[in-house]
């Protein structure tokens, strides 16, 4: 169990714990380079890729997703509907137990959808739509809905940024905007704190007491999680030739995003493996802070909309390689169900932007100094950023570019100060395409003002037509809406999406069982 010092130091970037001068060493460890470093380890309260990838080691979910997109049972046994779709109950596994030997509870699980349906653009949907919500005994989850909502399975079940991670109540009931103080999970593995270092390593080891579903297809974050590591070691390497040479000598078993100027060489090594293991893709934004001008003012957010190429944005981002990017992209995934042309024809690949620029005087731009953030060891996001600061200077920007380390810029992004006083004015991230695949999953679009994802965009049309997603009787009904909130957001420019890229992961072919979709470390095992 983490004790309160050890996450502050988490929060503070300082040491998790000292290292042990000798480490004994378990037979079986799985050694991996991430994205990025860990910048914050409350899945509820971080939004980042890197928290979720996480956050699935340690903790566990009622549902998960297989690899059709569709919910499955996880620590739930059953789930059942009644009075079309009104009353659902959750039934728990039994012998689910807590990483501090405690038993997971219905109560540990009401409080935990209570805090997630708090911060989560899903969640609160689900929550504005749920009249009672309890815990009849221990391990009975009952939820009473206003309306129908078949999608309630979907919406435990999301495996994006913010899924519903059960933990304790005593930890889920720390305020939704304050970040809990102890890593408890029910998961697979646990965090090992007096062994892990922020910005060096971060480890994790094997829950002894946790027993995998005994049904189901492994997929996504569905089926049985069998572990076959005693611990998953991220060691944290942001210089990629360090990161390809650990691969290449066998220091390490398995790279997150291999740099695209790096494939090649790893491709060509005989014992290691290239492919693209996340088939929904990496869905990269650039985010307007609405608080403050000049991105308050919508034709201004439209100019540069319609200045903005993505086949820049990818070549810096993806490489040239157009297997491995597409452009023409919205809102939504495509080759996704909600994925449409509406609204396309607001972008090109080859933009006016002397006209674009025209524009965005004309709108009142008034020479607002704009910050543009960029992060120093995340090499794609920070391409994006680059890009982004040369275009906002050829648009007439008044571009001050300041580049941090990951950390600090997700802790900057949150602060809805004017820039003069620390605060932002543009900002990049990239959603992997399950995370955007729908209105409701779908953190960017929501349009809730300062209770929205940072940005802080207020924008009740298109915050109506994504709830209104929600009551869509079929897939068609459901298809016309999406089209209607793209359209929309078009309109609206809550960000601007740059399109989107597959990014390939690099393993040790020794390496067999990885799942399909972003990193999960249960079933993967050493030949």
């Amino acid at each position: 169990m983490i004790g309160r010092r050890h996450l502050l130091a988490m929060a503070g970037g300082g040491l998790l714990g000292r290292p042990a001068l000798v480490v004994a060493q378990p037979q079986r460890v799985l050694r991996f380079i991430p994205q990025t470093d860990i910048a914050g380890f409350d899945p509820i309260f971080s939004s980042t890729q890197v928290t979720r990838n996480y956050a699935y080691l340690v903790y566990d979910t009622l549902f998960g997703l297989d690899k059709n997109f569709l919910p499955q049972l996880q620590m739930a046994e059953t789930a059942e509907a009644e009075e079309g779709h009104r009353r659902w109950t959750i039934t728990l596994r039994p012998g689910l137990v807590f990483h501090d030997g405690a038993p997971v509870l219905a109560r540990d699980c009401v409080a935990s959808i209570r805090r997630w349906g708090a911060r989560d653009s899903f969640g609160k949907l689900l929550m504005a739509a749920t009249d009672e919500l309890s815990a009849p005994d221990d391990r009975t989850i009952l939820f009473r809905m206003k309306r129908s909502f078949p999608l309630l399975p979907f919406g435990l079940a999301k495996s994006t940024a913010n899924m519903v991670a059960i933990m304790p109540e005593r930890l889920a009931k720390t305020p939704p905007h304050q970040q809990v103080t102890e890593i408890v999970g029910s998961g697979p593995y646990r965090l090992v704190t007096d062994e892990s270092v922020i910005g060096a390593r971060i480890v994790f080891a094997r829950h002894e007491a946790y027993r995998p579903r005994q049904d189901g297809e492994p997929g996504w974050t569905a089926g049985p999680k069998v572990t076959h590591f005693d611990r998953v070691e991220w060691i944290i390497i942001n210089d990629a030739a360090t990161a390809a040479g650990a691969l290449q000598n066998g220091e390490v078993d398995w790279w997150e995003t291999p740099t695209p100027d790096y494939l090649p060489l790893l491709a060509r090594h005989r014992e290691l493996a290239v492919g693209i293991n996340d088939i929904s893709g990496g869905m990269p934004i650039m985010r307007f802070n609405f608080l403050n001008p000049p991105f308050n003012n919508p034709e201004i957010r439209r100019a540069v909309l319609r200045g903005t190429s993505q086949r820049e944005f990818m070549h810096a981002m993806a490489g040239t390689d157009e297997t491995l990017f597409m452009t023409n992209v919205g809102f939504f995934p495509p080759g996704t169900p909600f994925a449409s042309e509406a609204g396309l024809s607001n972008m090109s690949d080859t933009p006016d932007i002397a006209r674009a620029r025209q524009d965005i005087l004309a709108a009142g731009y008034k020479g607002e100094r704009v910050v543009v953030l960029g992060p120093a060891d995340r090499a794609s996001v920070k391409a994006a950023s680059e890009v982004a600061a040369d275009l906002l200077v050829r648009l007439g920007f008044n571009v001050d570019y300041q580049v941090a380390d990951w950390g600090t810029v997700s802790a900057r992004v949150v602060k809805k100060e004017p820039p003069e006083q620390g605060g932002w004015s543009v900002y990049f991230g990239i959603w992997s395409g399950l995370s955007v695949i729908n209105p409701a999953v779908h953190q960017s679009l929501q349009g809730t003002g300062t209770d929205a994802w940072t940005g802080w965009p207020d924008l009740p049309r298109l915050e109506a037509l994504r709830r209104s997603w929600l009551d869509a009787p079929d897939l068609a009904a459901q298809k016309d809406v999406a089209r209607a909130v793209q359209e929309q957001a078009y309109e609206d420019v809550p960000y601007v999406p740059l399109g989107q890229f597959f990014a390939p992961i690099a393993y040790r072919r020794n390496l067999t069982g990885i799942v399909q979709g972003f990193p999960v470390f249960w079933n993967v095992k050493r030949a």
